[in-house]
C-alpha cells in the first residue's frame, strides 16, 4: 500500500492544528499513538517469541508516545519491559505516564548509564526506537549520539528487531538517512508512522515493515492538508502498509 507523504513542515502545523482547533489534547494524541505502536509491534513481534522489550524515550512528544507504548506491551503480555529514559520531559503528563509504568512493573531507568545500556541493549530482542520525531532537527546531542551509535553497534552484532516509531531517530525527516547525523547505515526492522508517512520513509528498504498508526484521523482533514486515511480493519489503531 503506498500513500501520500507528510513533510516535516506540514506535519508540525498539522500537530498544532489538531491541539488547538480541532480540540484535541496531547494526552489524547499520545495515547492513540502508543497503543498504535504497541499493536503494530505486536502483530507481528509476539510477546511468546519476543521475551524483552527496550524501549528508548526521548524528552518530547516521541518519547511519550514510546511511554505510552512501553505500558500497552506489557499489558498485552510482554514479560520484560524496560524503558531507558535519560532526559525527562518537563510536561507534568510525562510523571503521570512514569507513574503508570510503575504500577505494571516497567523499569524505568531515568539517567545515563553506559554500562546499563550496553547490557540492556545485549539482553533485548525488540528496541523500540522512540528517541526523536519530525521536530528533529541535528545535530544529535549527548547523551543521544552515543544511545543511536550503541544501537546501530548491537544491530549489526545480533538478530535484536529495531522498531521506529514514526520516524528513525537520527534521520532527516524529509531526506531520509543523514551524514549529519552519522545514520547512513541505520536502517530499523520497522516503522511504525504516525498520522501519515513523512517523506523519509521512501527510504525504507525492501523488507522492512511499514505501519501507519494514529486512528484519529477524519477523511475531511485529511482532504484539507493533502494526505490519505488508510482503511483501518475492525478496531485495529494501526494498518500495515508494506511487509
Amino acid at each position: 500500500m503506498s500513500l501520500k507523504t507528510l513533510s516535516a513542515k506540514t506535519a508540525a502545523s498539522l500537530d498544532a492544528s489538531l491541539m488547538s482547533t480541532l480540540g484535541y489534547t496531547l494526552e489524547q494524541l499520545m495515547e492513540l499513538a502508543g497503543l498504535s505502536v504497541a499493536q503494530a509491534i505486536e502483530h507481528d513481534f509476539s510477546p511468546q517469541n519476543n521475551s524483552n522489550v527496550l524501549v528508548l524515550c526521548g524528552p518530547g512528544n516521541n518519547g511519550g508516545d514510546g511511554l505510552v507504548a512501553a505500558r500497552h506491551l506489557r499489558l498485552f503480555g510482554y514479560p520484560n519491559v524496560t524503558v531507558y529514559w535519560p532526559i525527562q520531559g518537563k510536561n507534568p503528563f510525562y510523571s503521570n505516564l512514569h507513574t503508570q509504568l510503575e504500577l505494571f512493573d516497567v523499569n524505568v531507568i531515568r539517567e545515563h548509564d553506559v554500562v546499563k545500556l550496553g547490557s540492556l541493549l545485549k539482553d533485548a530482542d525488540i528496541i523500540v526506537d522512540a528517541l526523536f520525531g519530525f521536530s528533529f532537527h541535528p545535530p544529535l546531542r549527548a547523551p543521544f549520539n552515543d544511545i543511536l551509535n550503541a544501537v546501530m553497534e548491537q544491530k549489526q552484532k545480533s538478530k535484536v528487531k529495531v522498531i521506529a516509531v514514526d520516524v528513525p531517530s537520527g534521520w532527516d525527516v524529509d531526506e531520509g538517512p543523514s551524514k549529519d547525523t552519522n545514520t547512513e547505515k541505520y536502517m530499523p526492522d520497522a516503522l511504525v508512522s504516525l498520522t501519515a508517512p513523512k517523506p523519509c520513509s521512501l527510504k525504507l528498504t525492501p523488507g522492512v515493515k511499514h505501519y501507519l498508526g494514529g486512528r484519529f484521523i477524519s477523511q475531511s482533514i485529511a482532504d484539507k492538508w493533502g494526505f490519505e486515511v488508510p482503511k483501518y480493519e475492525h478496531g485495529n489503531q494501526f494498518v500495515k502498509l508494506s511487509e
